[in-house]
């Protein structure tokens, strides 16, 4: 990868989209330079203060998947982003208005709960700075009815002055009307401007589609970034238990399959003659409803561990994608470093070839006296 300069840094969060590749590219380059936790993560503070609100929810999503994809490597990005994080919900709730950017980051935040990410005081924090605004314009609500309510029991005295009282009567029911109608109003106001960790669970659940980013600028939003990937083992083992599930224990299910009709028909009561066929019924009922009963205890298990290998799955198989975009990278490199050497090879086959056969050369000391030996030196000076 290449080296870690501010520069650099500041240049890639500028070229950040909410295409899946893009997140999870500069989130593999801020993981390698990990060291550099410090600078990275003050960058990304100070330019997503800068960008657009368009783009802080890819900041964000970057955020998230560096957070929970360096986790196995060291602690160093959970504990740096933990001491700005709340700032940017401060920001964000202070410069955003976007229900869908509240929305999403409010997943996020779900997820760093259900992973144990950050304790939940920490993501309690983090939700109230988010949407202070609405903490606050509760009140005003509350006192708007307050106020409503006082006016109308105002009108009420005044009616009680002024009007006999088969009136009375009926202009209280109007002002109950009224009243319904005021505090109806606020009522509403706040729960549109409740903050999102006091929706149920369910609720939250059934939202979360609608959370979603959509797409921009023409790529694919990204989903959540993944958790822990799992060991190959520990999938072999999930995946083997699965073969070995509720819905695929042929001895029970033809045991349900061979219960008689009469259990589950009420209309067989009345053709009851005795008690003793009465007492029978009774004790076949009750076999039916524990044997039903155990067997759908099994199939609610099952589907819990259906949906836990589902999402292993996801995870190794996104683990490994990523294993195969980085070997395709080395092998790439490789093969450029390859293509180099066999040309600088060619290059120097071809320079040999262009070089002189000193065999083929004239014998240029044909003729001459050898030269003289150092014996002979020495015996010509004395």
């Amino acid at each position: 990868m290449s080296a870690f300069t501010e520069s650099a840094l500041i240049k890639k969060l500028s070229e950040l989209n909410t295409s899946q590749q893009s997140i999870q590219t500069l989130s593999l380059w801020l993981i390698h330079h990990r060291k550099h936790h410090t600078v990275i993560v003050q960058t990304w503070q100070r330019e997503l203060q800068n960008v657009p609100e368009t783009k802080k929810l890819t900041f964000m999503y970057l955020a998230n998947d560096v957070i929970q994809n360096s986790k196995k490597k060291g602690p160093e990005y959970g504990k740096e982003f933990s001491n700005v994080l709340p700032k940017v919900f401060a920001h964000i709730g202070d410069t955003c208005k976007s229900d869908k950017l509240m929305g999403s980051l409010g997943r996020i935040l779900n997820i760093w709960q259900e992973r144990g990410v950050y304790d939940a005081k920490t993501i309690a924090d983090y939700r109230s700075r988010l949407h202070h605004e609405a903490a606050s314009g509760a009140p005003a609500a509350g006192s708007g009815a307050a106020g409503n309510s006082n006016g109308n029991t105002t009108g009420n005295g005044s009616s009680k002055a002024q009007h006999s009282d088969s009136k009375h009567s009926k202009t209280e029911k109007s002002d109950k009307r009224e009243k319904r109608k005021h505090e109806e109003r606020p009522s509403k106001s706040k729960r549109m401007r409740t903050p999102h960790h006091t929706i149920s669970a369910a609720a939250a659940a059934a939202a979360e589609p609608a959370a979603a980013p959509e797409e921009e600028n023409g790529h694919t939003p990204p989903y959540l970034p993944l958790g822990e990937p799992p060991e190959p083992e520990e999938l072999i083992k999930a995946l083997t238990n699965i073969e070995n599930s509720a819905s695929s224990d042929a001895l029970v299910r033809e045991r349900i399959a061979k219960l008689p009709p009469e259990i589950s028909e009420i209309s067989c009561i009345t053709k009851l003659e005795d008690k003793d066929k009465a007492k029978v019924l009774a004790r076949q009922v009750n076999e039916a409803v524990d044997l039903l009963n155990d067997y759908n205890a099994r199939l609610a298990a099952e589907m819990e561990e259906r949906t836990k290998l589902a999402a292993m799955l996801r995870d190794f198989q996104a683990e490994q994608k990523e294993l195969l975009a980085q070997a395709e990278q080395r092998l790439d490199e490789h093969k450029k470093k390859l293509a180099k050497m066999l040309g600088l090879q060619k290059e120097i086959r071809d320079h040999l070839s262009n070089l002189p056969d000193l065999t083929q050369l004239p014998d240029v000391t044909g003729g001459l006296a050898p030269l003289p030996s150092a014996g002979d030196l020495f015996n010509t000076l004395h």
